[in-house]
């Protein structure tokens, strides 16, 4: 649900998650969250707002003498209290006559040694507790921008995961001003923002976690009550290479073990329970009196208001005047819960395709052979499925996805096929349908459409390099760990792998489940295709190593990839029906590559390549020698690769390839008692289970000797 794009779109789109909201109507919270609310039953019993200072010393005291886990205020007091007797004797000393100064100085002499001389000195003394977070505001306008040495005081540790990305690099909002308490009242164990922004529907789907200040993060009122609440000390921001201006985009937000998945820019998709009230509503005026003190104790607290003149009132998805303390309480709600709503990129990317490629398709052959009645009902019908299937799979499990953009994508394409079917000629209808299959090709990218004779069915020959991957014991791992884990670890290993795909100027083909198959080459030439398919082989495999970090502390199990390379004559073009093409590659070489991808669970290996691949790559990395294999499928042998680095490894790895080779000659050469020598000495240095494989063949050998005559040290593989 990107506001980055049209906001016409993303206004629709929010229409469409808060009718899902109301259909689905309140959901049970977690009961940790209490609301002390400054309604109107405590206007009226104590007087209009502001109160005096010594009258909410008083309500934190009550709510501190319950033992809360924490006490969040969400509201600012940038002014002193007028009504202070040390204020109001201020002023009097100020404006009065000479010879009354003296007397209103010996009079405030003597009201100093009163507790209650200083009614804001009252507010702070109370809110000196370990679980108490006040609140301040930022400005984002320059003409707002306040002295830049005023800054708010965050108690949390703050870190970035990679380590290696710093604070100003974070694609946060940028504030350019802070309105804080006054430091008498500032005395809590740590404060958080309270800014809000309604999207271009004027509705709050999304609220900052983090803003930036001074190129440092700090977190809202919300984050801060439920990590104090939860006695949580570290807040880690997980960033991705992904960078919008220069700046790495947010994957989420971390509070010990507990993962929050927010927008590019740090946001988090409330999830909201209910209409107003669904969370525990305490008086102030109740409060102060003495009542609910055991319905205070270990919760999370916030004190606000709902009374309709103090203008805190904002538009939800359940009404157009909700109050803002209880959307923090529904934040803190999602933190504790972890139930958030995530907004899914990838996921909506493919669901775009599908909706305008085969809804799009389905309507125009259904308006093809029916009446445009008829066809108008089969319409609508499919809008009601793509928006209860929306409903169902994703919103009902916390997934945001736009379908918008799709449906009026579909309904514009839908439309034009209509509109030219009613007023042109069968050969002109004929022309648009045929125009119309074409756009159904899911893999073509803008330059495809300039050049529409590459979406024909005639294949043609071309050298390119192919490249396929694959999780290692995927299904096992499913098992493990719930769907909603696996769906996430998915998402960001496709979407990792898919930009270094792009990046290095590969054409991802298409996803088999969690695996992955890439073309170099096509659509447009690329002299340096091995080459660049070399480096996004190494540069995945790093990426890997990363994210495996990062995916221990989010709770996600580590996993490893196959990947193989093979660089060849194949052939290229649209293949599939008049109705749908698919824009790939097919031939020997296609298969060699898949089975190369196969083979590294066999040697132990993550990345394999063949001969082609590493003559085509050139001098600019350094690949170390497996074997000489005949795969299944295939009659003519093929030495293969294992890739090490760019440029040149560590001695230690050049001379363990160097014996490993030596051994390998001697093993070709038939002589297997030596070459098992050789390799059990490679096997002391160098401890991978190619060595093993090599040990366990030979000993096959020794019992069972090949026929010297045909014997060349080729090994046949029988299976994929």
């Amino acid at each position: 649900m990107p506001e980055s794009g049209n906001r016409l779109i993303f206004s629709l789109d929010s229409q469409v998650f808060s009718a899902m909201f109301k259909f689905r109507g309140k959901e049970k919270t977690s009961g940790k969250v209490v609301i002390v609310d400054i309604d109107e039953p405590s206007l009226k019993a104590l007087g209009q707002w502001p109160w005096s200072r010594d009258i909410l010393a008083r309500l934190v005291n009550k709510i501190e003498d319950s033992h809360p886990l924490s006490l969040g205020l969400d509201m600012i007091f940038p002014e002193k209290d007028r009504s202070s007797p040390s204020n109001w004797l201020d002023n009097l000393e100020k404006k009065t006559y000479t010879s009354l100064i003296p007397v209103i100085q010996n009079l405030k002499q003597n009201l100093k040694q009163q507790k209650n001389y200083n009614f804001d000195t009252l507010f702070g003394d109370a809110l000196f507790r370990p679980n108490t977070i006040t609140g301040f505001s930022f400005t984002f306008s320059a003409a707002s921008g306040s002295d830049k040495d005023e800054v708010p005081f965050v108690s949390a540790n703050i870190n970035v995961s990679p380590h290696n990305v710093p604070f100003s690099h974070l694609n946060l909002s940028e504030a350019k001003g802070v309105v804080l308490n006054i430091p008498d009242i500032d005395q809590g164990e740590s404060q958080g923002f309270i800014n809000v922004f309604p999207n271009a529907g004027g509705i709050i789907h999304k609220i900052p976690l983090l803003v930036s200040f001074n190129s440092l993060p700090y977190p809202s009122l919300a984050l801060e009550t439920a990590r104090i609440g939860l006695k949580i000390k570290n807040i880690t921001i997980h960033t991705s290479e992904n960078k919008i201006d220069n700046k790495n985009t947010i994957i989420g937000i971390s509070l010990g073990n507990r993962f929050i998945p927010t927008d590019n820019f740090g946001a988090i998709s409330v999830n909201y329970r209910g209409p107003l009230r669904t969370f525990r509503y305490c008086s102030a005026i109740d409060i102060i009196n003495g009542k609910y003190s055991s319905l205070l104790k270990n919760k999370f607290v916030l004190i606000g208001t709902s009374a309709s003149g103090l203008s805190d009132l904002r538009a939800t998805p359940f009404s157009s005047a909700f109050p803002g303390v209880e959307i923090n309480a529904t934040i803190i709600d999602n933190i504790i819960k972890q139930d958030a709503f995530q907004y899914d990129r990838f996921t909506e990317s493919m669901i775009i395709y599908l909706i305008v490629i085969l809804g799009g398709a389905a309507l125009t052959v259904i308006l093809t052979f029916t009446t445009p009645l008829l066809c108008g009902s089969a319409g609508l019908a499919f809008f009601s499925v793509v928006l209860v299937g929306n409903y169902k799979f994703f919103f009902m499990n916390h997934k945001l996805i736009g379908v918008v953009y799709p449906l009026v994508s579909v309904t514009a394409v839908f439309a034009t096929v209509i509109v030219t079917s009613l007023f042109f000629k069968e050969k002109e209808k004929k022309f648009i349908e045929n125009a119309f299959a074409h756009y159904l090709a899911p893999s073509l990218v803008s330059q495809l459409l300039e050049q529409p004779e590459k979406l024909s069915l005639e294949g043609k020959e071309k050298e390119v390099t192919i490249f396929f991957s694959d999780i290692r014991n995927f299904t096992t791992i499913s098992e493990k760990i719930s769907s909603e884990k696996i769906a996430k670890l998915l998402n960001f290993y496709l979407s990792a792998m898919t930009d270094i795909i792009l990046d290095r100027k590969g054409m991802v083909d298409k996803y088999i489940g969690d695996a992955i198959m890439a073309i170099w080459g096509i659509p447009l030439d690329d002299p340096f295709h091995a080459e660049n398919a070399m480096n996004a082989g190494l540069e995945m495999a790093e990426a890997l190593k990363k994210m495996n970090v990062e995916w221990t502390a989010m709770g996600f199990p580590q996993i490893s990839i196959g990947m193989g390379l093979n660089t060849g004559i194949v052939n290229v073009g649209n293949f599939g029906t008049s109705k749908r093409f698919d824009y790939t590659v097919v031939g020997k070489n296609v298969n060699l590559a898949s089975r190369l991808e196969s083979l590294n669970k066999y040697y132990g290996t993550s990345f394999l390549i063949s001969q082609n691949t590493k003559n085509m790559a050139g001098g600019k990395f350094y690949s170390r020698f497996v074997d000489i294999v005949r795969v299944k499928g295939m009659d003519e042998p093929v030495k293969i690769f294992e890739p090490v680095c760019s440029g040149q490894p560590s001695a230690e790895i050049k001379i363990n390839d160097k014996e490993f080779q030596a051994a390998f000659r001697m093993y070709r050469k038939g002589h297997f008692l030596k070459s098992k020598k050789m390799f059990e000495q490679c096997k002391i240095r160098d401890k991978r289970q190619i060595n093993d494989v090599f040990i366990e063949r030979i000993n096959a050998f020794i019992k069972h000797p090949p026929d010297k005559d045909t014997w060349q040290g080729i090994y046949t593989f029988s299976a994929k």
